[in-house]
């Protein structure tokens, strides 16, 4: 049996668009990014790794993995992974905690694309009132992951803030059933933290992810031009991994999404099946855009 918990997908064929076409693509994400508001400096995350069935699940809360964007807030702003600051209303954060909050901002089960159109928008406008900042932890705070949820629990709910709902569970294969239920509904995975973790920047065994496929992200430095359907559009979009390897993702994209594609310098997530012997992932399948 794998070491990770995973379901097979299809695989992927091949495209390009026309220079033009992906050359305004970036200059408009070059617009984007220069107009951005950033952060004095990005805020230390603590990151999950992957979960694997040798770890005992009874040392570890479970919740829900969240489709949406992550945020940090600092007792002031809600502030990106990368470093930028959210221009969320005053009526949205009116009446969050002082104290530095970790979370998700959040619309609902496979509404992500939703979720960055409205936070990545330079003025606040009426779309935030159809997200929450779902709060998972509290970084600030140096007990254990278990009084930080009891902790979090005794924050102040609002139309706005809430806080995601931490459970257990008594063995592998009850993680397993409930990730299989968690996926039926609509959900992207689970995550398990450790029980009796301090809160600490960077990836950690103390927390991680199960999700049914196994997800990584990518550079994107061209594309491989469409054929029969997809004249004129793109059949397959060419990615570089963090280790140098380029490899290329044909599935996964709507016709819009061909027309449109992810712009030369990106970053997208796509989900895979294991590696091939050269290293390449297997039945690699697009999935979204990152928003930073």
């Amino acid at each position: 049996m794998s070491d990770y918990y995973h379901v097979q997908r299809t695989g992927a064929t091949s495209i390009v668009i026309p220079a033009i076409r992906h050359f305004l693509i970036a200059l408009l994400l070059t617009l984007f990014i220069a107009t951005s508001v950033t952060a004095v400096e990005s805020p230390d995350l603590m990151l999950a790794k992957i979960y694997r069935q040798h770890e005992d699940v009874t040392q570890f809360w479970m919740s829900e993995k969240l489709d949406g964007v992550r945020a940090r807030w600092d007792g002031t702003h809600l502030i990106s992974r990368g470093g930028k600051i959210f221009n969320a209303p005053e009526w949205f954060v009116r009446d969050f905690p002082g104290e530095p909050l970790d979370g998700e901002l959040w619309m609902g089960r496979g509404r992500y694309e939703d979720v960055v159109s409205a936070v990545q928008r330079q003025t606040p406008h009426d779309g935030w009132k159809k997200i929450k900042f779902m709060v998972f932890d509290l970084p600030a705070q140096g007990d254990t992951f278990t009084k930080r949820i009891e902790a979090m629990r005794q924050l102040k709910k609002t139309p706005y803030l809430d806080v995601i709902e931490q459970f257990r569970l008594a063995s592998n294969k009850a993680l397993m059933d409930k990730l299989d239920e968690t996926s039926r509904q609509g959900g992207e995975g689970l995550m398990l933290h450790r029980q009796n973790a301090l809160y600490h920047s960077g990836r950690s065994d103390d927390l991680l992810k199960v999700k049914p496929f196994e997800d990584a992200e990518a550079l994107v430095i061209g594309y491989k031009p469409g054929k029969g359907q997809n004249i004129g559009m793109m059949g397959a979009m060419k990615v570089r991994m963090d280790n140098g390897k380029e490899f290329y993702i044909g599935s996964g994209f709507t016709q819009q999404q061909r027309k449109n594609p992810p712009p030369v310098g990106s970053l997208v997530t796509y989900r895979y099946q294991g590696f091939t012997q050269s290293g390449i992932p297997r039945f690699a399948v697009f999935m979204r855009q990152r928003s930073e």
